[in-house]
């Protein structure tokens, strides 16, 4: 396919490519700068967003003015493809619009209550002193799983232990833990 001789920007471009010229790349800036605005404001971009991208584009001209075939796209196609590529790449980067502001799990949640923090604190050292009755392999085990985060897999590749034995030692701290528990919290009710 050979593009138009009519395409008087293609050999600025050349001009750019192969020389560095800044006229000719102010000449094709001129030119095309407001109307790769415009274009991507009546796309949807904001105007501050749409002269940001236009100025990625002209930035995409300077520097890869070597990538541009004639034969294949006139200069203004090739430009206005990339002005749509960075808009699509400036919307699949922008998550903003997906934040509701009003959240309310985003407001800074409401000093805790004075009371509430030592029963937190009491429970802390309650969970500290029954974590230390355990074996420590189980106390170990524990400790990768819930403080670490590890899967049970994980734990297993680190330790070498099969997977079923991480499982069933787990599951045997628990039982622990919840029977060391159980009665500190009635000896705290008697």
């Amino acid at each position: 396919m050979s593009v138009s001789s009519k395409d008087r920007f293609s050999p600025l471009i050349a001009r750019v490519a192969e020389a560095g010229d800044r006229m000719a790349f102010a000449e094709l800036f001129d030119h095309f700068a407001p109307r790769l605005k415009a274009y991507l404001v009546r796309l949807g971009s904001e105007p501050s967003l749409a002269e940001e991208l236009t100025q990625e584009v002209m930035i995409t001209l300077w520097r890869k003015a070597h990538l541009f075939d004639p034969q294949r796209a006139t200069a203004s196609t090739w430009l206005f493809r990339i002005a749509r590529n960075r808009r699509i790449d400036a919307l699949r980067r922008d998550r903003s619009g997906l934040i509701d502001q009003e959240d309310p799990s985003l407001r800074p949640a409401a000093p805790e209550d004075q009371d509430d923090e030592l029963d937190a604190r009491l429970r802390e050292d309650r969970v500290r002193k029954a974590m230390a009755s355990l074996p420590e392999e189980q106390a170990d085990l524990i400790r990768r799983a819930f403080f670490a985060g590890l899967s049970h897999s994980q734990i297993a590749e680190e330790t070498g232990l099969p997977l079923g034995t991480v499982k069933s030692r787990i599951r045997l701290a628990f039982a622990r833990l919840r029977r060391v528990l159980e009665a500190d919290e009635s000896i705290d009710i008697d």
